[in-house]
């Protein structure tokens, strides 16, 4: 398939901006060097059912950018992505926020090789990849220390996203989740000490589709 780089590019930089996210060059670089290995990669390891260059940078990149300047208010130094699969969206996360620390996890090794791969390629050095159940994980010894932000995008209902991640949280951190539409049947079944605090209608730049980011407090 034939890529237009100057469009990717374009696109990238517009649709950033739109988002209310700032890039320098560096990082625009990286990103679509991302997406070019994201595209390589994913004709062998089928991490993305998206084939089109252009439809990934919407769909994923900039999908991913979105939710930033709303993660950026709560200052987080230490972030799980869990379920992240092709590093969506924590390797475009990382690569826009290099103070922050972000763990990648996920159970499938295959792609988790990629991220491993992803993190060397594009030199991140606030990266870890983490292999394993996200209930198994353990601060200390398999990651290395509870996380300010702990967030999914298409990996769990909400109700098992929170039962599977929490004893994983930090103290004043919340649990964030990447939605389509609205989800009030997954809110009501969520347990009695979690809380929804912030239900956030994203606008993606170019991307014409539902989506929400919903923020998790827990607590009595």
């Amino acid at each position: 398939m034939q890529i237009n780089s100057r469009l990717l590019a374009n696109t990238l930089n517009e649709g950033a901006m739109a988002a209310g996210v700032v890039l320098n060059d560096n990082q625009q670089t990286r990103l679509l060097a991302y997406l070019e290995l994201l595209t390589k990669w994913n004709r062998v390891y089928n991490l993305t059912a998206i084939r089109d260059p252009y439809q990934m940078l919407v769909q994923h990149l900039l999908d991913s950018l979105a939710i930033l300047p709303h993660l950026s208010r709560c200052a987080p130094s230490n972030l799980l992505d869990v379920g992240s699969g092709g590093g969506l969206p924590g390797v475009v996360l990382a690569i826009a926020q290099p103070a922050w620390k972000v763990t990648l996890n996920d159970i499938v090794h295959k792609k988790t090789a990629f991220l491993q791969q992803a993190k060397v390629t594009l030199a991140l050095p606030n990266v870890a990849v983490v292999t394993g159940r996200v209930e198994s994980l353990q601060p200390g010894v398999e990651v290395e220390r509870p996380f300010d932000i702990i967030l999914s995008r298409a990996f769990a209902k909400l109700a098992d996203f929170v039962s599977l991640a929490r004893h994983l949280l930090a103290p004043g951190g919340s649990i964030w989740a990447m939605k389509g539409t609205q989800p009030a049947t997954e809110i009501e079944a969520l347990p009695a000490d979690a809380k929804v605090v912030n239900m956030i209608e994203l606008a993606v730049p170019f991307l014409d589709a539902k989506r929400h980011l919903v923020q998790i407090k827990l607590g009595a």
